[in-house]
């Protein structure tokens, strides 16, 4: 259920024979945001030969490409191969070409848009985004040890931390491993633990070790 995407927009470069090829590479989770994002990128370069631009969306299962004037298949296709060998989603990258006079031939532009492409990719944060539960734990003092020893067996990320006169816990656990984990809190508190499920969302796991 999980699926790979961005944090937030990044860009990296390269020149190959007095071409410069400049990669960006932004998250957009619909068609309108992606062309929107390739439009901003034609507008900054409209002196470049070439705005070439892959993306690939969740909603409604979208790919599209573009080789923008390059031969077909040297350069879109290139691009969009990237992300799709990545697992990426939810991803628009744009790869402009400043023309340096010196032709790469078919092989040399498709080294060059998926290696423009792959830089923009390693330039970003990608995160892995699983299906979880947010959960909040409410327990007396003396069962916080208890419940914070346990909450790493199950690759939980602590969201908030309040310590009042109780201490709650805001919580995020994989929706495959929540049951098993409410049933080992209730277990180690004796049941004194108030634990309350607020809801099932994606979130971003990247962070948590395995």
């Amino acid at each position: 259920m999980n699926y790979f995407t961005i944090s937030a927009p990044a860009e990296a470069s390269f020149v190959e024979k007095r071409s410069e090829f400049i990669g960006y590479i932004a998250p957009v989770k619909t068609n309108d945001e992606a062309v929107d994002f390739v439009n901003s990128i034609k507008a900054k370069h409209r002196k470049a030969k070439h705005n070439v631009y892959a993306y690939i969306l969740r909603q409604d299962n979208i790919s599209r490409y573009s080789d923008d004037g390059e031969p077909q298949g040297t350069a879109g296709v290139p691009v969009l191969d990237v992300l799709q060998k990545r697992g990426l989603t939810d991803i628009c990258v744009v790869v402009t070409r400043y023309f340096g006079g010196i032709l790469l031939g078919g092989g040399g532009l498709v080294r060059a848009y998926s290696h423009a492409a792959t830089l923009a990719c390693e330039a970003a944060h990608t995160m892995n985004m699983c299906l979880c539960h947010r959960l909040t734990i409410t327990s007396n003092y003396g069962m916080y040890g208890k419940i914070s020893y346990l909450l790493p067996n199950f690759d939980t990320i602590t969201v908030n931390s309040d310590f009042a006169d109780e201490v709650t816990l805001e919580i995020l656990v994989l929706t495959e491993k929540m049951d098993a984990l409410v049933k080992e809190l209730t277990e180690v508190t004796n049941g004194s633990a108030k634990i309350v499920d607020k809801g099932e969302l994606f979130e971003d796991f990247s962070s948590v070790q395995k």
